[in-house]
């Protein structure tokens, strides 16, 4: 089977927003590789996440964005390649690392507890105690201070569809569970946060809550990977669209230059972007 070429506009970069594109990356990877055994889990991986960008990450499966995102937050350490945050080199050997460095990663299974209140699993392994020795000696939570600083996280945050932190988040929908999820990332992430297939066991409503969350968190200034298999869910709020293909990037396209069917054919290798390997 044949396969055509198809033309790379604006150099990847959304029309209206060249002046994003111009600053320094948050976050880059150069020339990522990992193996596993005689498996290439990524050849060779560049990527670039802007401030205030939504960057969507596809690929067919065992095209490596699992592994790419993984080898970004310190679940896996890559073979060879160079990770850089606001310019700096990272070598991140666990997620801790990546979380104390700014990156919090939502995954698709909800890491949230349903008996507990919104606040607490907003400061969920980030306990706060009172002040003195109430909180030193006797080391109880301030469960108010957080209870009024997880409100304040989630109004400066934008997200309306939660609004009492001293709800049992098994109270709540789907959508707004994943809201708490994305709120706790936000709140903490201080600079990059990715989403894990963020929609996926989401009805139509409660995906669109997500997603508008999602294109609230970008307005406000911050950097966010979106990884998915939706493509009408990338299509409606990704600013680029990064390609995995085979371990290696395919390419990087926009919503404005390519639509949902040439980004497929380039996930499947039915066309290619000019310039790509």
């Amino acid at each position: 089977m044949s396969t055509s070429t198809l033309e790379v506009a604006h150099g990847g970069i959304p029309a209206g927003k060249e002046e994003i594109y111009a600053k320094e990356p948050v976050l880059s990877a150069r020339k990522l590789v990992i193996t596993f055994g005689r498996v290439v889990g990524l050849d060779g991986v560049d990527l670039d996440l802007y401030p205030g960008e939504v960057l969507a990450v596809i690929g067919d499966n065992g095209a490596g964005k699992s592994t790419l995102i993984k080898c970004l937050t310190g679940a896996y350490v890559p073979d060879s390649g160079e990770i850089t945050l606001n310019g700096q080199p990272v070598h991140f050997k666990k997620p801790q690392d990546a979380r104390e460095a700014g990156i919090e990663t939502v995954y698709q299974q909800l890491a949230v507890i349903p008996a507990l209140d919104i606040a607490s699993n907003l400061y969920l392994a980030r306990e706060e105690r009172r002040p003195g020795p109430l909180g030193s000696v006797l080391r109880m939570l301030d469960k108010k201070g957080m209870e009024k600083r997880a409100g304040q996280s989630v109004q400066e945050l934008g997200i309306q569809t939660i609004q009492n932190m001293g709800q049992a988040v098994e109270t709540l929908s789907g959508g707004q569970r994943q809201a708490v999820a994305v709120a706790r990332a936000a709140a903490f992430g201080s600079k990059v946060v990715v989403l894990d297939e963020p929609t996926a066991a989401l009805g139509v409503k409660e995906s669109g809550m997500v997603l508008d969350m999602v294109k609230q968190l970008r307005d406000k200034g911050l950097s966010i990977i979106l990884i998915s298999h939706n493509m009408p869910h990338v299509w409606e709020v990704a600013d680029r669209i990064h390609i995995q293909r085979l371990g290696g990037r395919a390419g990087v396209i926009t919503p404005q230059t390519h639509d949902m069917g040439e980004g497929v054919a380039i996930m499947t290798g039915a066309k290619r972007l000019e310039g790509s390997s």
